[in-house]
């Protein structure tokens, strides 16, 4: 039965799979998709798991509209909202394979997020006194962490829960506490 209405369900966001196939940002989105799974070939399977993560993920849905800007992106999120706690900035620049572990409270406000970064919930990239966070690739940004101003996050890097980042952070470090230090460095 359950699966009978996530397939009803998942109907309503067919221009959701034509959006997918139209954009130039498909791969992009391919990635996002499958961040933390092996990713499937063939658009059919594709379009598939798009329309179920819409339909079960405000989350990735507001990813989604990030990366398919556009009129008809605006006009789908007039029928089918995104998360309003999951903020995006529209200059953010964002790198594939972002996973989202329910990011609820987060606000994502950096210069640009590298590739395959892992963002849990009530985390804060923000601005101060007009500069913006720069994140590397494969960084984990954990519950509850805070990471301000025009500071440079390594690749590799492990930001820990409640941390508050004002200094930068060395590829492979580890920050933790208020404000954070650098505990280790993880090889």
């Amino acid at each position: 039965m359950r699966t009978f209405f996530l397939f009803f369900g998942q109907l309503f966001f067919i221009p959701h799979g034509v959006l997918f196939l139209l954009s130039s940002n498909k791969e992009v989105i391919v990635r996002d998709l499958y961040a933390r799974t092996s990713a499937k070939q063939g658009v059919i399977n594709q379009c598939y798991d798009l329309t179920k993560a819409l339909l079960l993920s405000k989350y990735f849905r507001t990813l989604f509209y990030f990366r398919t800007q556009g009129i008809f992106s605006k006009i789908l999120r007039i029928f089918y909202p995104k998360q309003d706690s999951f903020t995006i900035d529209v200059q953010t620049k964002i790198g594939a394979g972002l996973q989202l572990a329910h990011p609820y409270a987060t606000i994502l406000n950096a210069t640009s997020i590298g590739e395959n970064v892992y963002v849990n919930h009530l985390v804060t990239l923000g601005e101060k006194d007009g500069k913006k966070p720069i994140i590397g690739n494969n960084v984990q940004l954990h519950a509850g962490c805070i990471v301000i101003g025009g500071v440079t996050i390594g690749d590799n890097a492990i930001i820990g829960a409640g941390a508050v980042v004002v200094k930068d952070v060395p590829k492979h470090g580890v920050a933790v506490g208020n404000p954070a230090r650098i505990i280790e460095k993880n090889s």
